[in-house]
């Protein structure tokens, strides 16, 4: 898939699921049921034990049913490794300007994370396709709103703080897609294999999305 492809099933689906977990053993299952419940844009965090040989597991169990991508890449070297396992788009917590680099050269969609609007706008002019607000949950909607003046040409990704409560705020407010992390794969869930909960919030992730886009 082109990478504007992906970009537009990026921006399609509204939701980037964040699975980030102390245990492993579970997560093929885990990212099958988001996929199940209509969530189709995964991120498997770096900080997950053996992240590597998940996103291969993934990639080999589900195919193209999802993106798949790596988050918490904090270098190049990371950001590389992550996509020779299969992960077709990289997240950050930080702007990092060899990774993002990196993943021009590879013709790989990249979502550094920022938080000023200095950050954002450098990010941006770096080549991010699109840029995480991190963490949002510090700055809330009314932060989006407000740049939407001055950086209305900015695609801007809230993490941190984006529930079911709060998606449709930051959503029509201009943000062009929701990170979701522990709100939606819930550490609970995951440890108790309790993969039909996390299909369910999945679907009701996908029914804001749509609602607040209506």
């Amino acid at each position: 898939m082109a990478k504007e492809e992906q970009l537009r099933q990026v921006l399609d689906c509204g939701i980037v699921a964040v699975v980030r977990s102390p245990d492993s053993q579970q997560l093929v299952e885990v990212v099958r049921a988001l996929a199940d419940g209509g969530v189709s844009v995964v991120e498997i965090t770096m900080t997950v034990p053996g992240a590597l040989d998940v996103l291969r597991e993934v990639r080999k169990a589900l195919g193209n049913r999802v993106l798949l991508g790596a988050g918490t890449v904090l270098d190049p070297e990371t950001a590389r490794a992550a996509l020779l396992a299969g992960a077709e788009y990289i997240v950050a917590p930080t702007v990092n300007l060899e990774v993002i680099r990196l993943c021009q050269r590879y013709d790989k969609l990249v979502m550094p994370g920022a938080f000023t609007p200095t950050e954002i706008l450098g990010a941006w002019e770096a080549g991010a396709d699109i840029v995480k607000v991190f963490p949002a949950d510090v700055v809330g909607p009314a932060f989006f709103k407000a740049l939407r003046g001055p950086l209305p040409h900015i695609r801007l990704m809230p993490t941190g703080g984006v529930d079911l409560a709060t998606a449709a705020a930051f959503l029509k407010t201009g943000a062009c897609c929701l990170g979701v992390g522990g709100q939606l794969v819930e550490p609970q869930a995951v440890a108790q294999r309790n993969f039909d909960r996390i299909r369910e919030l999945a679907r009701q992730y996908v029914a804001v999305v749509k609602q607040a886009r209506a």
